[in-house]
């Protein structure tokens, strides 16, 4: 029965609390007394130990009153709350110290021995502390299902690992059993915190037997990527789950609970280390200046936002034909606290009128390009959409960037844009080509101040449409998983990174380059597949199916950064390359991407590829109904 009644108790009631404290001050006046006078019964009495234990006894209750230490919960008993029991503690034998002596300046004798308070000073407060520490077990243990509970370790023996084991022990039903501490640091190996022994992390796979752990938290703050790949594929082995503590900024309110621990997933494993930025040159960059953003709606687009933000532009000007996202963005930066000017913009970057009207009333200094149509199998379904946004929209914003004398333009292209083998890769590919044979037509000639800018990467994490939200779903959803091929290969980049060197390749640009970025290894998309499945705490091809599908209209097996023709040189940032490509003439570029004006409205829409392959003839159609045309072009 008194277990039941504890199981259902939540919190200590505070009576009960302050009536153990002053059972614990009468016991701690009562051991002053004896210990001072070596037990012996008639020497205490000749001191009046009845006003001696009756006035301690008052002062700590007085002191324990007006501490508020009974406030706090006794299962959460922590340093803060040893703290307030020793002030409690100390301010009782002020107390007793006073009135000791007022009495003796009165009666020349003490009414205490300074001795007894001593004494009493430090068992009570030892007594107090303890009891409360004693209680914390009781409920631990009571509120624990002992035989459900998981072995669990931890990897990180530092700050963060001590707040992780505090905040597993404090969480209301603790279903944890912390068996070790895993560490990488030499002087922490072999040393026991807690009760808990510190081991190298090349005993994980003999503790993982011994102590048959079933769970590791990875709880070090600014782990490498790839030390974390490392750790996780050797719990995936174990067949041991993995979780991670989240970063300081996503505690809630500055503290961590254990609910705060989250499961590890993919993007955690293909993100990498953070970029340093040259801070100072993007502050003169942006700072006071009138930013615009094309497709700031977007995944790239928003982030493109937000980064900006935070170098106080005098006016950000956000365009997107996305209605809804741009709703949500405008409610997203309203919450942001910035002495910038925000606009928000609903607008086709292909309607050449309104886009002139927003350079007009605004005067840009800086345009960031982000618009575009990205998804691969739809353009090739629709190629006249591709050429005109990607192609004639950023015609569009180029010449008008020229007019008003826009100071730099960024253009963010794709890795599909190399030896493309798809309609919306070409079409970004033409778009590079368009911007960089405009910037030097213009050095050549004197004619107009704008620097133009191309940056080429890869696919991004959580973008939209990327693969990795796709999987998610399938396996929320009970799978089966879909790849297109056992072979295919991408590149990743976490949003975040893609857009730190965004801007910064956007700084160190002086027109006319195309800079590509560090993306990594390449993963193997079967092998993402499998891993998020396990990652779920679920098993390939037997919890959830992985079927391959075929590649899609326009799709390769492997992406690239460079064409064949192409190599590059290095820049000062270590993760930023500066392309060499073969340049354009403006003139003939210019002439021909004018003739796409009527081709878009042809619904002949083999004359318009013909024209694209014609601009770039390393494009070879691939898995698409336009691979005619190459075969034509043989014969």
């Amino acid at each position: 029965m008194l277990l039941v009644y504890f199981r259902r108790l939540t919190i200590l009631p505070r009576w009960v609390i302050i009536l153990i404290d002053i059972i614990v001050l009468f016991a701690s006046a009562l051991i002053g007394y004896l210990l001072r006078f070596n037990f012996a019964l008639d020497q205490i009495r000749i001191h009046n130990p009845a006003i001696g234990i009756t006035l301690l006894c008052s002062f700590g209750a007085l002191s324990i009153i007006l501490t508020k230490s009974y406030a706090g919960i006794v299962r959460y008993t922590g340093i803060d709350d040893a703290a307030r029991l020793f002030y409690t503690s100390l301010l009782s034998l002020c107390f007793a110290v006073i009135v000791n002596l007022i009495y003796y300046y009165n009666s020349d004798e003490n009414l205490i021995p300074y001795s007894v308070i001593l004494i009493h000073f430090f068992v009570s407060f030892l007594l107090l502390l303890y009891y409360r520490l004693v209680v914390k077990s009781i409920f631990m243990y009571v509120k624990t299902d002992v035989h459900n509970r998981v072995n669990t370790a931890i990897f990180g023996a530092g700050q963060i690992g001590m707040l992780t084991k505090h905040a597993l022990e404090s969480e209301r039903r603790n279903r944890s059993r912390l068996v070790a501490f895993f560490e990488d640091d030499d002087n922490k190996i072999g040393k026991t915190v807690s009760g808990v022994k510190i081991f190298s992390w090349e005993d994980f796979s003999r503790k993982v037997k011994q102590e048959s752990i079933s769970e590791l938290i990875i709880a070090v703050r600014n782990l490498p990527t790839e030390r974390k790949n490392e750790i996780v594929e050797a719990c995936i082995a174990h067949q041991v789950k993995v979780r991670i503590v989240p970063s300081f900024d996503k505690w809630v309110k500055g503290e961590f609970k254990a609910g705060q621990i989250k499961d590890v997933n993919i993007d955690d494993l293909l993100g990498r280390d953070s970029i340093q930025l040259g801070e100072t040159h993007l502050n003169e960059t942006i700072r006071g200046k009138v930013i615009f953003v094309t497709g700031a709606a977007g995944s790239i687009g928003s982030e493109l936002v937000r980064q900006v933000l935070a170098y106080q532009p005098r006016q950000l000007v956000l365009i997107d034909q996305a209605e809804s996202p741009l709703y949500e963005l405008e409610r997203e930066i309203a919450e942001v606290k910035t002495s910038s000017m925000v606009s928000f913009h609903l607008c086709d970057v292909t309607n050449r009128d309104r886009i002139t009207n927003l350079f007009a009333e605004y005067k840009p200094e800086i345009v960031f390009h982000a618009a575009a149509y990205k998804h691969v199998p739809v353009m090739e379904s629709n190629p006249a959409e591709a050429v005109t946004c990607n192609v004639l929209g950023t015609k569009n914003l180029a010449d008008l960037a020229v007019a008003f004398k826009v100071r730099k333009f960024i253009m963010i292209s794709t890795d599909k844009a190399v030896n493309p083998t798809s309609v919306m890769g070409c079409s970004k590919r033409i778009a590079e080509m368009y911007v960089q044979a405009l910037n030097n037509h213009l050095v050549a000639t004197g004619t107009g101040r704008t620097l133009f800018v191309t940056t080429r990467f890869g696919n991004v994490l959580g973008s939209n449409g990327s693969v990795i939200p796709i999987f998610k779903k399938q396996i929320e959803a009970g799978g089966p998983i879909t790849v297109t091929h056992p072979d295919v290969i991408r590149y990743f980049m976490t949003i975040p990174e893609a857009c730190r060197l965004v801007l910064e390749a956007g700084v160190m640009g002086n027109g006319g380059e195309i800079f590509i970025f560090d993306m990594g290894k390449p993963v193997r998309i079967f092998d993402l597949a499998k891993k998020m499945v396990v990652l779920s705490g679920l098993e390939p091809n037997k919890d959830i199916d992985i079927v391959f599908t075929g590649l899609r209209e326009g799709e390769k097996l492997y992406e690239e950064l460079l064409n064949d023709k192409e190599n590059t040189i290095p820049t000062h940032h270590q993760k930023i390359l500066k392309a060499k490509v073969q340049e354009q003439s403006y003139t003939q570029i210019n002439s021909m991407i004018e003739l796409f004006n009527d081709l878009v409205h042809d619904k002949n829409e083999l004359k318009m590829v013909a024209l694209m392959k014609e601009l770039v003839p390393e494009f070879k159609s691939n898995y698409s109904k336009f691979e005619v045309l190459d075969r034509l072009e043989k014969h």
